[in-house]
């Protein structure tokens, strides 16, 4: 058995950064928070989103006790990363940041700068579980809460709203292309036996297109006639185990009062027979704070905004 989870820690900075906490105080009350709820979901492996200071996930780590193996991708332009927690040594790490062949570059703002990387580059590790290989990918895709030119975070010219609303959803499918195309990779390396896991903050639902993109071939999700009939496109599937999780459990986000499943945990056919229903919790946080479109509300706030994931494979 091995427990897999998914969780954005809601920028986990120092005291005393622009995102950070102010105090030292508020910085270790943030810390006991996170650290508590983690002892109590007890993952064998962590993704973790919104990390700004590596050293304040190996002061996390250290808090829930125990020996932590640690790796993070590169920041992006606010300061933070996606990375792993784990108790299972890590190896095989590799970052994803370019967009794949034939994926042209995308308009991010009204400036003529286009991108052609993801804003925060994904992460892949392998752990070993018992003589069976695992490769996760973490990512943390474009948010839909907008940041207008400024550093706004609300705007009353409704143009605006529209082209930057369209430039982020342009920008979070094309990061869902570049993550499909690294797991795409791992898939095709082990055809028949891959197992695969791409996990984190997707800022979408299960539902959403973007999110669909990561699927791969259509017809055998979940819940459909076609999940227990094996077929050629089962080599290169990713299955969402948002089905898994019980149904008043199915958010991880609360925006103005309205709960929003935009965390995944996502497996490939290896694993996918291995997860019972139930076996995927988003419970070990508890409630959480409805947010705003203004980030700063919260800066300095113990816990997360978001609910981890977190997901039980009976190897």
């Amino acid at each position: 058995m091995v427990r897999i989870c998914t969780w954005n820690l809601e920028n986990l900075f120092l005291p005393g950064d622009d995102a950070g906490p102010e105090t030292g105080a508020a910085y270790q009350a943030k810390i006991t928070s996170l650290a508590d709820v983690v002892a109590t979901m007890d993952p064998d492996v962590l993704a973790v989103q919104e990390v700004g200071d590596v050293a304040a996930l190996t002061d996390l780590g250290e808090r829930v006790g125990g020996t932590w193996h640690q790796a993070t991708a590169a920041p992006d332009r606010r300061g933070i990363r996606v990375g792993f927690l784990s108790r299972l040594p890590l190896t095989a790490v590799r970052q994803w940041a370019a967009f794949p062949a034939g994926l042209r570059p995308v308009q991010v703002d009204d400036t003529p700068v286009s991108s052609s990387t993801m804003g925060r580059p994904a992460l892949q590790v392998r752990v070993n579980v018992g003589g069976r290989r695992i490769d996760l990918i973490a990512c943390h895709l474009k948010s839909k809460l907008l940041t207008f030119p400024g550093g706004r975070f609300s705007t009353d010219d409704e143009g605006e709203r529209a082209r930057f609303g369209a430039y982020a959803l342009n920008r979070r499918s094309s990061e869902s292309v570049t993550v499909r195309a690294a797991a795409s990779r791992r898939l095709g390396a082990l055809v028949g036996s891959a197992a695969v896991v791409v996990l984190g903050d997707l800022n979408d639902g299960p539902e959403a297109a973007t999110t669909q993109i990561l699927l791969g071939p259509t017809g055998s999700e979940i819940g459909t006639g076609g999940f227990a009939r094996p077929d050629a496109g089962d080599r290169q599937r990713l299955w969402n185990l948002a089905a898994r999780i019980p149904e008043e459990q199915r958010f991880t986000r609360e925006y103005r009062g309205r709960k929003e499943l935009i965390d995944h945990i996502l497996v490939s056919h290896a694993l996918v027979g291995l997860v019972a229903d139930g076996a995927v919790t988003t419970d070990g946080a508890g409630p959480v704070p409805s947010i705003t479109d203004d980030p700063n509300d919260r800066r300095g706030e113990p816990g997360s905004d978001h609910r981890p994931v977190l997901a039980t494979i009976s190897l």
